[in-house]
């Protein structure tokens, strides 16, 4: 049994993933790296992290998995929890656009189904399974509060973009989760929060790149710049060191703005 938390954090191979697991790695914990299919990125998250960590000990482990299908999440979940023997946070950040960015007028079914299978199915039944653990293993969270259930959204959860509405649906259930898992798990020991990013600079944006460059420097985002996986990850590292003990369900934005309601 591990003696430091342990925090999984999805899709952190690269982009706002790999921002959080370094910021974790800064606050002394071990982390679990999920990666779908890019173990070459995930040893590198690895290495960032050692770059990074308090000491020699902590520990970060590359782990694979589908998390739109069950029978990787449930592997996931498994190997886990045979290498630290803990958990004390899921972080639910592995995302997907769609492949082809197409109007809601056009939108197929396949890109639809691949689409929420990653971006909202799977995270809720992999919360599931952690919630599962934690009702089984109460009060045992290294975490200052307890446990932490964190799921990493989108601005598209309320800002709606026609040419990937199957991405904004799937953000915005997310949303949903949050407050669903919130109300369960509010008197078990386990706070839930939710993340919500809004322009930031990742392999996601990067064919977009111009287009927002003219709307942020327009003033699209009233802080005029672009965010950053670090900006994510110091949310994260914030909520897991403790830093809001008496909240959960919470939307967090961390948007530069964008979602302030200007005349």
């Amino acid at each position: 049994m591990n003696s430091r938390p342990v925090v999984l954090v999805t899709g952190s191979s690269r982009g706002l993933g790999r921002g959080i697991a370094i910021c974790c790695a800064r606050a002394g914990l071990d982390v679990a790296i999920h990666y779908a299919s890019n173990e070459a990125a995930a040893q590198e998250t690895s290495q960032l992290c050692q770059s990074v960590a308090l000491n020699n000990t902590q520990q970060f482990l590359p782990f694979q998995a589908n998390i739109g299908m069950a029978i990787d999440r449930i592997r996931l979940f498994e190997q886990l929890l045979a290498r630290f023997g803990r958990l004390d946070a899921l972080v639910n950040n592995a995302g997907m656009a769609p492949r082809v960015r197409a109007d809601i007028t056009e939108t197929g079914e396949e890109s639809y189904d691949e689409v929420m299978n990653v971006n909202l199915k799977g995270p809720y039944f992999l919360s599931q399974l952690a919630a599962r653990h934690w009702l089984k293993h109460p009060d045992k969270s290294l975490l200052p509060g307890g446990y932490k259930l964190l799921f990493i959204t989108s601005i598209s959860a309320d800002t709606a973009s026609i040419n990937r509405g199957e991405y904004c649906l799937s953000k915005a259930g997310l949303a949903m989760a949050v407050q669903l898992w919130a109300t369960r798990l509010a008197n078990e020991g386990v706070q839930v929060f939710e993340i919500r990013p809004g322009i930031m600079e990742t392999d996601m944006t990067s064919g977009v790149k111009d287009k927002y460059n003219k709307l942020i420097a327009e003033g699209l985002v009233p802080q005029k710049r672009w965010g950053t996986p670090e900006d994510v990850g110091l949310a994260v590292e914030s909520i897991l060191n403790g830093a809001f003990p008496f909240s959960t369900g919470q939307v967090i934005s961390v948007d530069g703005g964008f979602h302030l309601k200007r005349l």
